[in-house]
């Protein structure tokens, strides 16, 4: 999967980082919740909702990891104000699942399904993008269970709740419609370079209800 990546320091890494974020040496362990028990044989992944076919589409544990596999050099923002740059992400990349369960060309947003109901919203763009991942390795490393083993998307230019740990799935949406943190009072988009934290920071346009 890769060798892990030097990461830069100094001046050159802080002109890197979004504004009011800092650098973070390690990886710190941030999520809701307890972490999951991974049980292979029951595990599945779904790609469900508005399909292009209209059916849901699914694979177990063996048949996701079969996947084609890429890396990624990409940072890792966190609206808690920390940032890990330069890390190498391997895993599916997002592109390749709307390649093999495509979407129906209404839909616009796709909400990413997590253990325990958790969930995500997320602007179609944005999970298309180059560099969005279901991220089965880090640095060349299986992701630890607190870190999001088996799966976990990255979105490395949006704020990290955007990539939930443990993932299970993904809807296909004609519609916005808010996930678990945007409910609980979080921006809808969660640009890191335009500092959307909060929703109250929201304008027309940000959220399905404004």
């Amino acid at each position: 999967m890769g060798q892990p990546v030097e990461r830069e320091s100094g001046e050159a890494a802080q002109s890197e980082l979004p504004p009011g974020q800092r650098i973070q040496r390690g990886w710190p362990v941030t999520h809701y919740g307890p972490v999951p028990k991974f049980r292979p044989e029951r595990w599945e992944f779904r790609v469900f909702g508005a399909t292009a076919d209209g059916e849901k589409q699914c694979w177990n544990h063996d048949e996701f990891t079969a996947l084609p596999h890429a890396t990624v050099v990409a940072d890792l923002h966190c609206v808690t104000k920390f940032s890990m740059l330069g890390a190498e992400w391997g895993g599916v990349p997002a592109r390749t699942i709307l390649d093999i369960a495509p979407p129906d060309p209404a839909v616009t947003h796709v909400m990413v399904w997590a253990e325990y109901g958790f969930s995500s919203n997320v602007r179609l763009a944005d999970f298309a993008a180059e560099r969005t991942i279901f991220a089965t390795h880090k640095d060349g490393e299986l992701l630890t269970a607190e870190h999001g083993f088996p799966l976990r998307l990255v979105v490395p230019h949006l704020y990290a709740w955007k990539g939930p740990k443990w993932v299970r799935g993904v809807e296909y949406m004609t519609a916005d419609r808010r996930g678990f943190w945007e409910e609980r009072g979080y921006h809808n988009v969660g640009d890191p370079w335009r500092e959307q934290r909060y929703s109250y920071q929201e304008v027309p346009g940000d959220g399905p209800d404004l």
